[in-house]
């Protein structure tokens, strides 16, 4: 009990056991009470009687199924929304009264916006349905003492399975037995490098990222050989339980999602508040109860928006195929615009801030210290002496100094022969096949004109020990082809591993002669340390020769090895990560660091990249620390540290949530399974597209073709843009609605006649939100867009300011409406010309009002009046359709219009021009209320 116990306290669930005991601390148990525990036998495996008992038992292993609602229940979701309330009773009210070009157009606008969000919800579940494809593969388990190959989904707790390089492994292990065992878990627990298993027993408080001993559901084994009983299956799998929180987190509603659902919820209660009003007032004034009603219509299809939905979804899709010009593919249309909210980045290190391309970049030998220059694993660089401030001489000698330094030279030759992994291009990449860190060394080779390949075929390898963590170092032996070689009746041996397992094993080192001399181990850990101290992991190559036909063995290693240097590498941070945190944080975005690597090598990248304010400052914490954190003091911790490392999928979704507690619309990127919760979880989830695992790819809402976090600062700066563009249009439609409502609305008051109809109120909302409102969507980015503080998660869409603005226009809107209908009724006007010059008005304010809104804090010739083309073409078509209502006998017939006079004209551009004027006035003095 005792032991459960402090296994839930690690924030793992328990897991039935073939015996009934509750307790998934395996790793912290010795293996014959794993045995015991499961009822099995490590060397013969189950029986084929017990496999089909506990297949009845335990189920199948794989993942559960989402249950998701369907096809009717998410249809009939994206309806819950009160504008489309509102649109929807308009609709039926209009077919009811015979309006049927009326209620075409609104069902139009619902049935839009009904699909885009039928697609979207349809495209998030896919997030949950990727991870199946990670534990469906094939297994060799041994049964009834027989080994035999059996599908992953039959697997039961207790069958013992086995594993060779290549592997994908099919559910949660216990390692009974290994050799040179090591496996990717980069998409589990975000390590970088290939973890190296043994058999140890450990702490029960082991991380996950930690646990050495045991091997999980859908890593891979990248070398060596094992095997292991296996301990969970299914939904009871690490795997399993980043499913259970996937499924668990609900995606947080956007800014945008959110500020439109007050601003309808808002603006639905005003419209059918002011509707009733209008319906009541006539009523009793005596007018009949069924014209009122239509009246009443009539104010409520008028001060609806209906263009904004259609304006929403063109605005964001814009803004989507900018961001995919900027290697951002968005999968959300609404995220598009709460990028521009964000207030906190949280990002992986590896392949984000990181070419994720280990690189020797410093080499030591008993004769010196040279620089590596070029990054990657392309061959492109130099060896250098070390501070060499003219580097010319070297670069002209082709950086030759392995040729001056014997040291150098079979330090080199260890690096890249004692080595399992290979370098290819493919394309204009170089990828690579094997250990990041054996082809960083490869690499390195080349760049000091070692040819590791023609070594190999002159002495070909003979034997090997390979790496393991009791062993730490890698040795491989190598006899010549030639009897008559130079190093005749003498086997060679090369080593590489760490630096205190390979200084056990030498006795001396090599100066830049060849010559071999007493072994300075202090000095060699000095300048490891050093090396260390700067983020740079650090191994050490040795070399001896051993008579011909010798054995290799550890024992003939011990202590006549002879150093030849150390080669210190790591994951260079991207040349242009650092310029974009500079530009997050100078547009009051915070960039925080959330990674399953060491917190050493996490806090250089930061300080490196300039997350932190300077290399010292290396405000970090770890996943342990996270878990000592009371709840009530995490946010504040959250807020604080800069740097997270060694972190489990549980406490990245604890991170994303307690930021988003303190107020922050928070972005996550992450390429791994362990991402996949907290990139649902965030308000903005960013996959890596070239490393990025489906399951991640799917659970996010954007993805990065090119894996650099200089896109995300991009996307930032397009989605600010977005949301502007968003702005000026509400800010430009909403005056033409409201002044529409408040027409009617006055006229009903007055008892007076209505001076403009429904149908003439849907041509102008609908052809001016195509032809003007949506030419908004392609404004480009004003200057200083990146240079001011994100809005405040809790800012309302609209600001008083900018309501302040919306009730101008309307007041100028309603007064020259009235005014030009009454001017043309006393000069002899039919009703139908006064329509007509009523309608022409609101068209025409709206279209120098458009000006205006392309800015709202500068004028349009400081913007540049034609850096936005499609506004002038959008004019030009909107006047042509302005002359075919107005002249066009069908269109006079299907809107109750009439031609009307050029003095007419004249008046309507005045009232225009009157209302541009009164609204620059006000930007004038108002600029510096936003």
């Amino acid at each position: 009990m005792e032991k459960t116990r402090q296994a839930r306290s690690t924030g793992r669930r328990p897991a039935a056991a073939a015996g009934g005991t509750a307790d998934p601390a395996h790793h912290g148990l010795p293996l014959h009470e794993v045995v015991l525990l499961l009822g099995t036998d490590h060397v013969q495996g189950l029986a084929s009687e017990e496999v089909a008992r506990r297949q009845v038992q335990f189920g199948a292993n794989v993942l559960p199924r989402s249950r998701g609602g369907g096809i009717f229940r998410k249809l009939a979701r994206q309806f819950n929304n009160p504008l489309v309330y509102v649109l929807l009773a308009a609709a039926a009210v209009t077919l009811f009264l015979g309006e049927y070009l009326d209620s075409g157009v609104i069902l139009a606008v619902v049935l839009v916006n009904t699909v885009i969000g039928f697609v979207q919800e349809v495209r998030a579940e896919a997030a949950l349905d990727a991870l199946h494809s990670l534990v469906r593969t094939r297994a060799v388990v041994v049964r009834d003492g027989q080994r035999q190959e059996v599908p992953s989904e039959d697997l039961v707790p207790g069958d013992l399975v086995l594993l060779d390089a290549g592997d994908k492994v099919p559910a949660d292990l216990r390692l009974v037995r290994l050799s040179g065992l090591r496996a990717d878990e980069s998409a589990l627990t975000g390590e970088s490098d290939a973890v190296a298993k043994d058999e140890v027993v450990l702490p029960l408080t082991t991380p996950v990222a930690d646990r050495r001993n045991m091997v999980y559901s859908g890593t891979l084994v990248t070398a060596g050989t094992g095997a292991g009983v296996v301990v969970a299956i299914g939904g009871e799998t690490e795997l399993g339980e980043i499913h259970r929180l996937m499924g668990a987190v609900q995606p947080v509603a956007t800014p945008l999602t959110q500020k439109l659902a007050r601003f309808s919820m808002t603006l639905t209660v005003a419209i059918l508040a002011l509707a009733a009003v209008a319906f009541l007032a006539g009523v009793a004034r005596g007018q009949e109860p069924a014209q009122m009603f239509t009246a009443a219509v009539a104010l409520a299809v008028g001060a609806i928006p209906e263009g904004l939905p259609a304006a929403v979804t063109v605005t964001l899709a814009i803004g989507v195929r900018r961001m995919a010009r900027r290697r951002a593919v968005v999968r959300r249309l609404p995220v598009v615009e709460t990028l521009g909210s964000t207030t906190v980045i949280c990002s992986d290190k590896t392949g984000t801030f990181t070419e994720n391309q280990m690189t020797v970049r410093a080499i030591w030998t008993p004769a010196g210290t040279y620089d590596v220059t070029g990054s990657g694993y392309g061959p492109e660089g130099r060896i250098l002496p070390a501070g060499a401030g003219v580097r010319g001489a070297a670069e002209e000698a082709g950086g030759a100094t392995a040729t001056a330094d014997v040291a150098l030279h079979w330090s080199l030759l260890a690096g890249g022969a004692c080595n399992d992994a290979k370098v290819i291009r493919e394309g204009d990449a170089w990828q690579v096949q094997g250990d990041p860190t054996e082809a960083a060394m490869l690499v390195a080779a080349g760049k000091g004109g070692v040819d590791a390949a023609h070594f190999l075929a002159a002495t070909p390898r003979r034997g090997a020990l390979p790496f393991t963590s009791e062993r730490q170092y890698m040795a491989t032996l190598h006899s010549p082809r030639l009897p008559d070689s130079s190093a005749t009746g003498q086997d060679t041996v090369l080593v590489k591993g760490a630096v205190e397992r390979v200084l056990e094993l030498c006795s001396r080192q090599m100066d830049s002669h060849g010559v071999e001399g007493h072994l300075t181990t202090q000095a060699v850990l000095e300048v490891a340390h050093r090396f260390a101290g700067t983020g740079l992991r650090v191994l050490a190559t040795a070399v001896m020769h051993l008579p011909a036909g010798t054995a290799l063995s550890d024992a003939n290693l011990h202590g006549h090895m002879t150093l030849t240097g150390l080669q210190a590498m790591f994951d260079p941070p991207r040349e242009a990560a650092a310029a974009a945190v500079r530009a997050c944080h100078q547009a009051g975005v915070a960039v925080k660091m959330i990674t399953g690597d060491h917190v050493g090598t996490a806090a250089t990248i930061a300080g490196a990249v300039g997350i932190t304010a300077d290399r010292a400052d290396r405000t970090a914490l770890t996943g342990t620390e996270l878990d000592a954190i009371p709840a009530d003091q995490l946010p504040d911790a959250v807020e604080r540290a800069t740097v997270f490392a060694r972190v489990s999928p549980e406490q990245k979704l604890r991170l994303i949530g307690a930021l988003q507690s303190r107020g922050h619309v928070a972005a996550m990127t992450g390429d791994g399974v362990n991402d996949a919760p907290a990139l649902r979880q965030a308000n903005v989830g960013i996959a890596m597209g070239r490393s990025g695992t489906e399951v991640a790819k799917e659970a996010s809402d954007i993805v990065l073709t090119d894996d650099d976090f200089a896109t995300i600062e991009a996307a930032v700066e397009e989605g600010r843009n977005v949301f502007d563009n968003l702005t000026k249009f509400i800010v430009w439609t909403l005056p033409t609605n409201m002044g529409e409502g408040l027409v009617i609305l006055v006229a009903i008051l007055a008892g007076a006649t209505l001076p403009v109809l429904p149908t003439q109120i849907l041509w102008i909302n609908m052809t001016t939100a195509v032809c003007l409102g949506l030419m908004l969507a392609f404004e480009p980015k004003e200057p200083g867009l990146m240079s001011r503080p994100p809005r405040a998660p809790g800012r309302p869409l609209l600001t008083w300011t900018l309501t302040l603005r919306i009730l101008l226009v309307s007041t100028l809107l309603v007064a020259g409406t009235w005014w030009i209908f009454e001017l043309e009724l006393a000069g002899g006007a039919s009703l139908a010309e006064a329509r007509t010059a009523a309608v022409n008005v609101f068209v025409a304010v709206e279209l120098f009002y458009l000006f205006s809104c392309r800015s709202l804090t500068r004028s349009v010739w400081r913007i540049g009046f034609f850096s936005n083309r499609w506004v002038i073409l959008g004019v030009l078509v909107q006047a042509a359709g302005q002359l075919a209502i107005t002249y066009s006998p069908v269109m006079n017939g299907l809107f109750h219009t009439a031609p009307i006079s050029v003095d007419t004209w004249l008046r309507i551009l005045g009232i225009a021009v009157l209302a541009s004027l009164v609204v620059a006035v006000d930007k004038r003095f108002r600029r510096h209320a936003f």
